[in-house]
């Protein structure tokens, strides 16, 4: 298994830093956010240590997946809350603060004040088909 001494989230997988662990498996890890942005904010996050999405194998996707979707049941179920973001990013320039793979499921309540709104651009359907084109000759 690859660790990074550095890396916080490796720290909590070695269990050198404690954390309020939620679920565990061979390939990935579930626990309480220290600073959470509402009650129940969550981590889901891959044992191995890999800094984004794209670096996951199939199965290591699978998993942080499916955990994701049973954890975020769970604390519905725990919050009472009315619905949850999941929010995963991957690079500074997307707001990755750790860099080690990880899934933050947010419960939220109606009205509780938090936002993750963004500036939503109307774009031109020619350049829209451009975009498609460069795009489908990367899969």
């Amino acid at each position: 298994m690859v660790i990074k001494m550095d890396c916080v989230f490796c720290k909590i997988v070695k269990g050198e830093i404690p954390c309020s662990k939620l679920y565990e498996d061979d390939l990935v890890m579930s626990f309480l956010d220290i600073m959470p942005a509402s009650k129940g904010h969550s981590l889901v996050i891959t044992k191995k240590h890999h800094e984004t999405l794209l670096e996951l194998s199939q199965e290591e996707l699978e998993t942080i997946l499916k955990t994701t979707q049973k954890v975020a049941f769970a604390i519905m179920k725990a919050t009472k809350a009315d619905g949850f973001n999941i929010i995963q990013s991957n690079g500074k320039a997307a707001g990755q603060v750790i860099n080690h793979i990880h899934f933050h499921i947010i419960p939220r309540k109606q009205g509780d004040g938090l936002n993750f709104s963004w500036k939503q651009n109307k774009e031109d359907l020619q350049n829209l088909e451009e975009l498609k084109k460069m795009i489908i000759k990367h899969l």
